[in-house]
């Protein structure tokens, strides 16, 4: 384990030099650092460049040989490539980061931003949908995106085709929030490149936590998707499937606690069976937008409390950042052991929620968080959207 790694038990502060910004990004690139690893990390060291130092041995401790951080020159390379297309790096804590994404366990430590980052203030409504929509569901996505904008919220979507492109479009002059499943300058797909220059020109934003250039695959789009939820004070469903990557979003925007909405479909009509399955099981109905900005607290209500953070030059508005806590007491390597063990048994291929498992094992979250940490680092266990575990299982 890595107990002699501790060095710092202050909480962690936002970068504010350049050198800040490079030690970030570096940590958060490192092989086998995901979101939730870079803050126990910095939640460990206080800053990144202690957190950096401290890599190698946290993954010689995991069992990982020969483990090497990021290089400097890779993530200078993405700044570059950033400044080039126009690219702008918010991280949590700056006064332009989403402040109803900063609430959450696993926000984005870094945001690339193509457009004007002031969107990203404002309160959003995420509307998602099917792929393959009909007339109709198009129809309707068109028209509550128009009515959002005109009551003064910012709309969300993943810039696919069908209902995410109808909804991009009628809010284009109001105000939009397209979330990339790759790099924020690859416009995915191809048919979308049009409209993702729009968003920027219209004084939208394009936004992504990937790598600059780098082009989506398949595992990108449900993190995608917990980051279009986490933007947004509610989910509004306008078609899809009873499997779709849009019950994906809804079920991140639940453990996110944000509000879920659909409108209903035929029962005959595939393309309704998601929506029709969220209204069965809670989700507000939507006839059209009044239903919506019904469900929807106050434009000037945030939508949880807001902190301080420790910072002189951060503005009284700045979003929250909930750090992770300090580390926990030190244990002794067979305690340690015990518990790499009990929960490498109690994991399996099947996502488990972290919260359940910590209830499970009947040990404090503080002595738990570590060793998931080095699970991560060592390659045994995965983390997945919503706060879900699961076991990697060697072929």
């Amino acid at each position: 384990m890595f107990e002699d790694s501790y060095s710092s038990t202050h909480p962690p502060l936002p970068p504010t030099t350049e050198d800040d910004r490079v030690s970030w990004l570096r940590l958060l690139r490192s092989r086998r650092v995901g979101v939730a690893t870079f803050w126990r990390l910095m939640g460990e060291h206080g800053t990144a460049q202690d957190a950096l130092a401290a890599l190698p041995e946290v993954a010689r401790a995991a069992g990982v040989a020969k483990y090497e951080i990021c290089p400097e020159g890779v993530v200078l390379a993405e700044m570059k490539a950033a400044r080039i297309k126009g690219a702008r790096m918010i991280c949590l804590g700056d006064p332009h980061y989403p402040p109803d994404l900063a609430q959450l366990s696993d926000a984005p430590p870094i945001l690339w931003v193509i457009g004007d980052p002031q969107v990203l203030s404002r309160p959003m409504v995420a509307l998602v949908g099917a792929r393959n929509a009909s007339s109709l569901g198009l129809r309707m996505a068109r028209t509550l995106a128009e009515g959002l904008s005109e009551a003064g919220y910012a709309v969300a979507s993943g810039l696919a085709r069908g209902i995410d492109t109808a909804a991009h479009l009628a809010a284009l002059k109001g105000g939009t929030v397209a979330t990339m499943a790759g790099g924020v300058d690859v416009l995915y797909p191809s048919e979308n490149t049009r409209l993702g220059e729009q968003i920027t020109e219209e004084g939208g934003a394009r936004i992504s936590e990937q790598p600059m250039g780098l082009q989506p695959i398949a595992r990108h789009f449900p993190t995608r998707n917990r980051i279009v939820s986490g933007l947004s004070r509610a989910v509004v469903v306008v078609e899809a499937a009873a499997k779709s990557g849009s019950l994906i979003t809804a079920r991140n925007a639940l453990d996110q606690g944000r509000d879920v909405m659909a409108v209903p479909g035929h029962p005959l009509d595939a393309r309704a069976g998601g929506c029709n399955i969220l209204i069965r099981d809670g989700a507000r109905l939507v006839r059209g937008v009044e239903d919506v900005i019904e469900g929807l607290p106050p434009l000037d209500m945030p939508l949880q409390p807001e902190l301080n953070l420790r910072t002189p030059e951060k503005p009284a508005t700045a979003p929250v950042v909930a750090f992770p806590a300090p580390p926990p007491e030190r244990r002794s390597l067979q305690d340690v052991s015990k518990l790499h063990n009990q929960i490498l048994a109690r994991l399996g291929p099947s996502p488990l929620a972290e919260d359940q498992l910590i209830r499970d094992l009947g040990a404090p979250s503080g002595a738990v968080s570590p060793v998931l940490t080095d699970l991560e680092i060592e390659g045994r266990i995965q983390r997945q959207p919503g706060g879900l575990l699961s076991l990697i299982v060697s072929r």
